[in-house]
């Protein structure tokens, strides 16, 4: 709890994954994926209650092996094409009504962004709920850092000519030019819980970003995303 408001912590972890088959579970510098994730979520200090939600037989045990509560996700909500909407939704929903526990915000972490900093989960808690009156959610970012990130890039028509990706952009093609982009890295995602149950997203109107550095923003979706997390772990530890 922070400020007065409870903070409810979901991890999804389904079991499959076509990218990278098992890779929440897959070993990461000597322990599960998922287990980076987990231990930073249980360091928190203002984090109420956490949950993992998995369908994953595999995932329930390790979950286990590091004192993490787990709730089985339904099959309509494990399939590679469910929202994950669904799935915040559905514990939010199994806490609210089948153990009479309701919280304040929801924070999402992705175990496939396991590349946080000490106290990254709990400065972000502290930038949300500092600014709660005039913010609805805050995703974790990360500046596009070279000319092949940011979205002033080119596209190859029919015809084999470069033009600019979005229409009508600047002739720019220097990058100290640009304004600063971001993308979303997905490391935490907070939001108010009844907003989210209305609007199933942690994109409104109101959402800052928390910045992270440019090695942080890695996430694993496949098996060179796995070997630079790797890397990246060892030279960050």
């Amino acid at each position: 709890m922070y400020k007065g408001k409870s903070i409810l912590c979901i991890i999804p972890a389904r079991g499959g994954s076509k990218g990278l088959p098992g890779k929440n579970i897959k070993e990461l510098n000597g322990q599960p994926l998922i287990a980076y994730t987990i231990e930073q979520a249980q360091n928190s200090s203002y984090i109420d209650s956490l949950i993992i939600s998995t369908d994953s037989k595999e995932i329930m045990i390790i979950a286990d092996m590091y004192n993490c509560c787990y709730i089985q996700r339904s099959e309509v909500f494990a399939t590679d094409v469910s929202p994950v909407s669904d799935t915040i939704c559905e514990v939010i929903n199994d806490l609210k009504y089948n153990h009479g526990t309701q919280f304040d915000i929801v924070l999402m972490l992705e175990c496939t962004s396991p590349l946080r900093r000490k106290d990254d989960i709990d400065n972000a808690i502290e930038m949300f709920i500092d600014n709660y009156g005039t913010t609805d959610s805050l995703v974790a970012v990360g500046e596009l850092t070279s000319d092949t990130e940011h979205p002033y890039c080119v596209k190859i028509e029919d015809d084999g000519y470069l033009q600019p990706f979005i229409k009508d952009s600047p002739a720019i093609y220097q990058r100290q030019q640009l304004d600063k982009a971001y993308s979303v890295f997905g490391g935490i995602y907070i939001v108010k819980v009844y907003q989210y149950i209305q609007r199933k997203t942690f994109y409104m109107e109101r959402t800052i970003g928390f910045k992270v550095d440019r090695w942080q923003k890695f996430e694993i979706d496949d098996i060179v995303d796995f070997i630079c997390v790797e890397a990246l772990m060892k030279k960050h530890e």
